[in-house]
């Protein structure tokens, strides 16, 4: 005799799930007003959005997972619970390099959870500007991507404007071919940002070599000219596809599959240690024989992984350079703490951006 249950007790008991599913979670949003409510009669000016906390909640959940669902579905399901309940206490506004449909605005929603105010910049300087200002909390910026390399402007901008980085966000980042048109025959132009241009370079060569290439501000920018305009393609997302309307000519079109793009959250928030962070750091040599190895060499001798080192123009004289450093640890930690004292003594220009919770793989 058969034991296995039918699919109406099956779904008896899923029902039952998500009921106590339902309890559970307004359970958990009467906690985080709770946590509110603690946190205003004990500070004039409370921080509610703690991402430190966030980061070590959501490395237990990969901890503890067993399946079948995967670490980074999980670690989503509970990013938009912990977005809900924040929003409950305290609705976060973030800028993030816009129009609407680009990576970056995915980025922003990934780390934040789709319970925030998310709001498009038409530039990177703006989106500075936005959270200089207070018009946001945070801000959302595309850094470096595997293939190009860094975004030059956004490591620019640090130089002048007083906010700091408060975390970092990867994204997998998937190109698709979006027209009007139902054929590729049929394409006589294609727009897209120019890193996407260069991430998509042998594709482009490959299968339409004849098409002029154009670049335009943003990749959900091409979709919406792409749109508007017969005859022309844009490189850009599948959700920027669908919020236009476009049809998929190809899919995926990256140069590599493994193309990532990693943005910065930005902000004048200083985190706390999660048990798991990074230190960016700015720092320009003095003009003298072996300044570049007397920065470095703290490191090296404490121990201290150096995960990422950029140099670019300082903008301050001729000639002159700073440097972007990205090191394993937090600033608060023992050992970096008196690296970064040594470095602060060592070089022209000192200021740590940042100390922020690694971003999980």
């Amino acid at each position: 005799m058969s034991t296995r249950r039918t699919l109406e007790q099956i779904r008896e008991e899923i029902d039952a799930l998500d009921k106590e599913l339902h309890t559970l979670l307004n359970r958990r949003a009467g906690l985080a007003l709770e946590v509110a409510d603690v946190k205003s009669e004990s500070a004039d000016d409370p921080v509610l959005y703690r991402p430190e906390r966030e980061a070590q909640i959501l490395r237990e959940v990969a901890r503890r997972n067993s399946g079948p669902l995967s670490d980074e579905t999980l670690r989503r399901l509970f990013r938009e619970v912990m977005s809900a309940c924040l929003a409950l206490e305290e609705p976060l506004t973030v800028a993030y390099l816009g129009p609407q449909g680009t990576f970056t605005q995915e980025a922003a929603l990934k780390h934040f959870g789709h319970a925030v105010a998310a709001t498009p910049m038409a530039t990177i300087d703006a989106v500075f500007r936005a959270v200089e200002a207070g018009a946001a909390a945070f801000g959302v910026v595309p850094v470096e991507n595997s293939t190009e390399g860094v975004v030059n402007h956004t490591l620019d901008m640090f130089i002048a404007s007083p906010l700091g980085i408060c975390g970092e966000v990867e994204l997998r980042v998937h190109h698709q071919l979006l027209s009007r048109a139902s054929v590729l025959a049929d394409v006589q132009r294609v727009y897209a940002h120019r890193q996407a241009l260069a991430q998509c370079r042998e594709w482009l060569q490959s299968h339409l070599h004849d098409v002029a290439t154009e670049p335009v501000n943003s990749n959900a920018e091409a979709a919406q000219l792409a749109a508007q305009e017969i005859g022309t393609a844009a490189i850009a997302s599948a959700w920027a596809g669908e919020q236009n309307a476009l049809n998929t000519l190809a899919a995926n079109i990256e140069d590599k599959p493994d193309n990532t793009t990693r943005f910065l959250v930005i902000g004048a928030q200083e985190i706390a240690a999660s048990g798991e962070d990074k230190t960016s750091l700015l720092l320009s040599a003095r003009n003298r024989p072996g300044a570049l190895y007397g920065l470095l060499a703290p490191l090296a001798e404490a121990g201290i992984g150096m995960t990422k080192i950029e140099s670019r123009p300082s903008r301050l004289g001729k000639w002159e350079y700073v440097f972007y450093i990205d090191m394993e640890g937090h600033r608060e930690d023992a050992p970096l703490r008196e690296v970064l004292s040594k470095l602060e003594a060592e070089a022209a220009l000192f200021r740590v951006l940042g100390s922020y919770p690694r971003v999980a793989r």
